[in-house]
């Protein structure tokens, strides 16, 4: 009898023991299954990340060449064709361009010249000595237009009589010819910038009037000949300053009828524009 119970709790242990080993073995092939599942798909991520690295490093490494391939280009631009001179960059080009104008120029002006702004100047203000004509110049002579030429600037002065009504800044219409003249000279030389500066006496303005002081009338007067050298005779607007300098830039006393009327005048300051001169050049 104690036989046969001691066989019955042996095979009960037994089968208590094979029921929770095969629990303990679904569970552990379960966690195989989700750890080998997990496995594959960061295995697949990781491809996908390699993928797209390789793809940027062939990126990188293509740019890196165009850059090398186009530094390399300009060395070899920079070693053949084109030579410093202090912050401006000129190409045989436009050296050989140069060295023509500068052949025109006066031989003792020339000889004067130190830099390579030197030299531009020169060609500039050759180029619009050239183009003040005989008659603009002997108008200068007299007391009404004085035309002064200082190395590369160069200063037109007329009496404000031949350009407007005494208080006025309406643009008489007999002035019209001779800033037709003066628009050419301008035209004539796209490298360089117009100052046109209204200057007047020292007279107040009667109170009351449409104007309201020297300072207003001597901007309306210079805007005045803007407009018309823009609108009427083709003037390119971008290379036009305007400057209303009122009566505080006297030629001379304001005590007589006769200074006063000198003091009353529009200057023309015509200034060379280097930036401007080498686009040019480069552009032909």
């Amino acid at each position: 009898m104690k036989k046969v119970i001691a066989l019955t709790m042996t095979a009960g242990l037994l089968s208590l023991t094979s029921c929770v080993s095969k629990k303990k073995y679904v569970e552990l092939e379960n966690q195989y299954n989700d750890t080998r599942s997990t496995l594959v798909k960061t295995q697949l991520e990781k491809e996908e990340i390699e993928a797209k690295y390789a793809k940027i490093e062939e990126r990188v490494a293509n740019y890196n060449a165009k850059i090398k391939s186009l530094s390399d280009a300009n060395v070899e631009l920079e070693n053949t064709s084109l030579k410093n001179y202090g912050n401006v960059v000129l190409s045989n080009k436009d050296k050989a361009q140069m060295k023509a104008a500068l052949a025109k120029v006066d031989a003792n002006e020339l000889a004067q010249a130190r830099t390579l702004e030197d030299s531009m100047n020169l060609i500039i203000s050759y180029n619009l000595k050239k183009n003040l004509d005989d008659t603009f110049v002997s108008e200068g002579e007299n007391d009404d237009i004085s035309v002064d030429i200082d190395e590369t600037v160069v200063m037109i002065t007329i009496s404000d009589k031949l350009l407007f009504n005494s208080g006025s800044y309406r643009i008489n219409p007999k002035a019209n010819n001779l800033l037709q003249r003066l628009a050419d000279v301008i035209n004539s030389e796209p490298a360089m910038e117009v100052l046109i500066e209204g200057h007047t006496d020292a007279q107040t303005v009667k109170p009351g009037a449409y104007i309201k002081d020297n300072w207003e009338l001597s901007v309306e007067r210079s805007t005045a000949v803007i407009r018309k050298l823009q609108d009427d005779f083709g003037v390119d607007p971008a290379k036009l300053i305007a400057a209303g300098r009122s009566s505080y830039h006297p030629l001379t006393e304001n005590e007589t009828k006769e200074g006063r009327s000198k003091n009353r005048r529009t200057r023309i300051v015509i200034l060379p524009n280097l930036d401007k001169f080498l686009a040019l050049l480069s552009a032909n």
